[in-house]
């Protein structure tokens, strides 16, 4: 048994919230009413996957600000094995490539931002393989919250605050009914104050008695169509109805022991094993938790992984070779050889041979670690009228480098910075774990393992403990509880240190003895649940 399962009563990070435990079943999620959502679900006879999905549309409404309905979707659940699900879409098929032409980067808001939202697909690839309670189940608690309203809670206003400037800045008649959905009388809501979404429940409702189709070939994917039409957007009807959601085999890495899974290609998970392949040869448990050397490592190997993870990732049909290349030991042995006591100033990638939600929900023999996006804050900016879909801007991750295998094409996916998690060892299964938040996500997946199997904390603790985040370059971002010692001495090895804001936000729920762990992170809303 992995010590971090043993030292359930340690507490040297302790943020007020302690780990929770249960025998039937655990849930997490980033706000507290979704995580009531899921534990009502377990309540009325659902299962794991019930609940986690239960949670997932629960999120859309109540945690706005970092998903919805036009969303993405990735999912890992165990029960007996492991499996994966792929619901990304892909880009238009008619898009215009000459839009891009003069411009560094694809534009945060608008259409040429949208790809085909995968969420609703992933909701009911999952209910329809494991579900046990009917679909239309699942959506109730969430059209409550869309119905009736919610008092917005204090995370989530603060990021609605924040992107207040960015939206309703817009003009173009496009952005209007994102602006008076979101920012009535011109303001985000406050922490406490009810918001309520009745088109949103109304799409909902949709959705649950088709059984997701209304979304991609019945009156709702009209009405995409239709805005995208009049509003200057290549998504159609073809596009959405094309859709299908991949069920693909987790790609792994054992780190002492510990066996470590990410989805593959064209998600992000790569870099946070790569990483964990080039740590697992330093003696990181030598040295204290709070210690220099423990930082600077982790950082570098950062480094070297997202510089491989940059240049490769794309969508899996556009891959340049076998993603188990970059997993290979030597590579890692290979790679770490770059680490020194200086901090790299601009690490390149190698040559191998050969705002976001996540939540979690599990019982002893089925578990689901499932993460969706509307990728940087609400999105693209564009809202169906009269829908409550607030559309995605996930084609921001493509880039324009003419030649790279994630440029910007038709029918493409993007790469994708959402990734689930999950661990087992001995063949049998931990349990599931996420950190959701753009580039931080495979660091965050890099420092909760470190804490959990190098140091031993339990998954409270291991979310608890401070972080960092590498930027670019040489340029890495310190929370406040980071200690000056640490800050001063990554400094004279040669790193470039600001204080940051945004570390992501997880949740751990993990199986001891047929007992259930679950952390969720302090830095969000967010609430685990067990029974």
């Amino acid at each position: 048994m992995p010590l971090f399962l043993e030292n359930l009563t340690d507490y040297p990070y302790a943020s007020g919230r302690r780990v929770v435990m249960g025998q039937r079943a655990a849930v997490a999620t980033s706000q507290p009413l979704a995580t009531l959502a899921g534990m009502e679900i377990l309540q009325a006879g659902g299962n794991a996957v019930d609940a986690a999905v239960a949670m997932a549309i629960s999120l859309t409404v109540v945690e706005p600000t970092s998903n919805g309905i036009g969303g993405d979707a990735f999912a890992l659940v165990w029960d007996g094995k492991l499996h994966g699900l792929n619901a990304s879409g892909k880009s238009p098929q008619d898009l215009d490539m000459s839009r891009f032409e003069g411009l560094d980067t694809v534009p945060r808001y608008g259409w040429l931002s949208v790809t085909v939202p995968g969420v609703v697909s992933a909701w009911h690839a999952l209910w329809q393989r494991w579900g046990k309670l009917p679909f239309e189940r699942l959506f109730e608690p969430a059209i409550h919250y869309a119905e009736q309203g919610f008092p917005v809670s204090p995370v989530t206003a603060l990021a609605w605050r924040e992107a207040e400037p960015g939206f309703l800045s817009k003009k173009d008649p496009a952005f209007a009914a994102f602006q008076q959905t979101f920012f009535p009388g011109d303001r985000a809501p406050k922490a406490g104050e009810i918001w309520r979404s009745p088109n949103h429940a109304a799409t909902l409702r949709a959705i649950a008695q088709s059984k997701g189709e209304a979304f991609y070939q019945g009156e709702l994917a009209e009405q995409i169509a239709h805005f995208a039409a009049t509003t200057g957007g290549y998504l159609t009807q073809t596009d959405l109805a094309a859709h299908q959601p991949l069920w693909v085999d987790p790609i792994g890495t054992e780190y002492r022991g510990v066996s470590v899974w990410e989805l593959p290609p064209n998600g992000q998970g790569v870099a946070a094993l790569i990483a964990l392949n080039i740590l697992e040869g330093l003696d990181l448990s030598g040295y204290p938790r709070e210690s220099v050397e423990v930082y600077h490592w982790q950082i570098e190997a950062m480094k070297l992984a997202f510089a491989d993870s940059h240049r490769y990732m794309c969508d899996p049909d556009w891959l340049e070779f076998p993603i188990e290349a970059l997993l290979h030991k030597q590579y890692a042995a290979e790679r770490r050889q770059q680490i020194s006591d200086r901090a790299i100033s601009l690490a390149h990638p190698g040559l191998p041979q050969g705002g976001t939600v996540y939540l979690a929900a599990a019982q002893p023999d089925l578990m689901v670690s499932l993460i969706q996006s509307n990728y940087q804050g609400f999105g693209s900016g564009l809202l169906v009228p009269g829908t409550g879909i607030t559309l995605h801007n996930r084609a921001t991750g493509f880039t324009l480098e003419p030649g790279h295998p994630n440029q910007v094409a038709p029918a493409k996916r993007p790469f994708h910075t959402i990734i689930p998690g999950f661990l087992t060892a001995g063949g049998k299964p931990l349990g599931p774990f996420g950190v959701m938040g753009g580039p931080m996500q495979p660091q965050g997946h890099v420092q909760v393992i470190s804490n959990l199997v190098d140091f031993s904390m339990n998954p409270q603790t291991a979310l608890d403990a401070p972080r960092w985040q590498f930027v670019r370059g040489d340029r890495v971002l310190l929370e406040r509880s980071v200690s000056e010692t640490i800050r001063d001495g990554l400094i004279r090895r040669g790193h470039k240190i600001q204080i940051g804001n945004f570390f992501g936000r997880g949740q751990v729920i993990l199986l001891k003895d047929g007992v259930l762990v679950a952390g969720s992170e302090p830095r969000s809303d967010g609430l685990a649940l067990a029974r």
